[in-house]
């Protein structure tokens, strides 16, 4: 570009201004203010757990927002986030409905949302020490704290910050590869689908499924499993990976006994705790994931069960030297005389380079609420999927699964066919009514509520099953007219 050119282009359009620095803040708080408005008209506008409509709906009103995706000249600021966010709301299925209750997927507090803010803004990346100082110091802190949550009478535990439950498990292989060679992993047919997969990325053999008869990894068909193994000539490098808190139905294994027939037969043990872990912050769930610090690794997740917005996944190790094989060295970001002089080598704290510093939020939050206050937020939890469980016992028309584990809750119309539950699900969806979960338990498909707001009431709880029931009756009621239909057309001559 000549000089000319460059100096009418630099003078034609003002420069955005940044997030950061002293004059960052003055530019965000407008900016901020259109964003607050756009989210609350798009909830109006929306008025329920997710958009009616379906994706017929709901894909062409998006597009018609962003297009075009890139105009030749810009709309401004407030302009595209009124436009874009305002339409993504609108479209939004939203947590913090509490009929949006389908899967893992939790309302974040406020606070912890805007502690994200602040990480956007000042946008450190977590590589190296002189692009994230204070905010590499801070994770320090928070991993070893989680990391005594979990591993109490440990000397040295340590954890490492992930995307969420799917990387820490793939590292927890990895590091056990590393110490082992290619380990053969045992997991329960009720263990998460990241535990396949990375057994898949990382060359290992593929799991070994131990049954799960009632939800949970059975501890005969275990044991016979590892014998087996343990006699193989030439022995064989096992890790079992056990679950605290399934995806299908929040059910636990027996943890410590499956620690135990582990070291009985020289298997190390991961567990996939990324819903149920944060258990072990209340007083009144805790005894519920005991025997959690006999793992080599713990996956945690606190964008499930501790109320933030993703990620904000985490890998527990009893001792920082289980660590040691992530290490990797890039002149350019850890310099061997940089680590000498004492700057923190971070490389070694992920898989990835950049990465957002997800700690802030997580810290932020439990200084904000202290033990207390998370404890308060778990148990209310807790407390609403048990009032939603009784609910279905007396309702007539609805079936119970089993009491919930953490707040996880399946039902089912009596006498519906899977049919008419997939169907349920799908209306309830296409109508913007409700979003449930569907899952297979005992050879029929349940609709599963997984709760996750605090803020549920027994009202809310209540207006969900009518929902169901008058869906189920409504479809019931059409198969009837159709099935009448057809037999009236099938008797009637050509």
């Amino acid at each position: 570009m000549s000089t000319h050119a460059l100096r009418r282009a630099t003078t034609s359009m003002p420069i955005p201004p940044l997030a950061g620095g002293t004059t960052g803040p003055a530019a965000l708080r407008p900016l901020i203010d259109t964003v607050l408005t756009a989210l609350h008209d798009g909830a109006r506008r929306r008025d329920g757990p997710l958009p009616a409509g379906g994706p017929d709906t709901v894909t062409p009103q998006l597009r018609t927002a962003l297009r075009p995706v890139i105009p030749d000249q810009g709309t401004g600021a407030h302009h595209a986030l009124t436009t874009l966010i305002g339409a993504l709301t609108e479209g939004a299925a939203d947590p913090a409905d509490p009929l949006c209750a389908a899967h893992l997927h939790t309302p974040p507090l406020a606070l912890a949302a805007a502690a994200d803010l602040a990480a956007s803004a000042l946008n450190p990346s977590m590589d190296s020490w002189d692009q994230a100082p204070a905010a590499s110091a801070l994770e320090a802190d928070l991993t070893t704290a989680l990391a005594a949550e979990v591993y109490p009478h440990r000397t040295a535990p340590d954890a490492l910050v992930t995307t969420g439950g799917t990387e820490a498990n793939q590292l927890a292989l990895l590091l056990a590869r590393e110490r082992h060679g290619p380990v053969q992993t045992v997991s329960g047919a009720n263990a998460h689908h990241s535990i396949t997969r990375a057994a898949w990325l990382l060359g290992l053999p593929a799991p070994l499924t131990i049954p799960a008869p009632t939800g949970v990894m059975d501890l005969t068909a275990l044991d016979d499993t590892l014998t087996r193994l343990h006699e193989r000539p030439g022995g064989t490098p096992v890790l079992v990976t056990a679950t605290a808190g399934t995806t299908d139905t929040g059910q636990i294994d027996p943890l410590a006994e499956i620690a135990a027939l582990c070291a009985t037969h020289g298997a190390e043990l991961h567990i996939d705790a990324a819903y149920g872990g944060p258990l072990l912050f209340s007083p009144t769930h805790r005894n519920k994931v005991h025997g959690l610090d006999r793992a080599h690794s713990v996956t945690l997740d606190l964008h499930k069960l501790g109320w933030q917005p993703a990620s904000a996944g985490i890998l527990a190790v009893p001792h920082h030297h289980h660590l040691d094989a992530l290490h990797h060295h890039a002149p350019y970001l850890n310099a061997d005389d940089d680590t000498e002089a004492g700057l923190p080598d971070l490389l070694g704290r992920s898989l990835r380079t950049t990465r957002r510093p997800d700690a802030l939020k997580i810290a932020v939050t439990l200084q904000a609420l202290g033990r207390t206050g998370l404890a308060d937020l778990i148990d209310r939890t807790c407390a609403a999927a048990h009032q939603l469980a009784d609910l279905v016992i007396k309702t007539p028309a609805i079936d119970l699964y089993d009491h919930p584990t953490i707040s996880t809750v399946l039902f089912r119309p009596t006498d519906a066919t899977d049919h008419t539950i997939a169907t349920i699900r799908r209306t309830l969806l296409t109508r913007g009514h409700a979003v449930l979960g569907r899952t297979r338990a005992n050879g029929r498909l349940w609709l599963k509520a997984t709760l996750l707001n605090p803020h549920t009431t027994p009202h809310d709880l209540r207006e969900l099953l009518d929902l169901v029931t008058h869906l189920a009756t409504e479809i019931s009621e059409n198969t009837e007219i159709s099935d009448t239909a057809e037999t009236t057309e099938g008797s009637t001559p050509r």
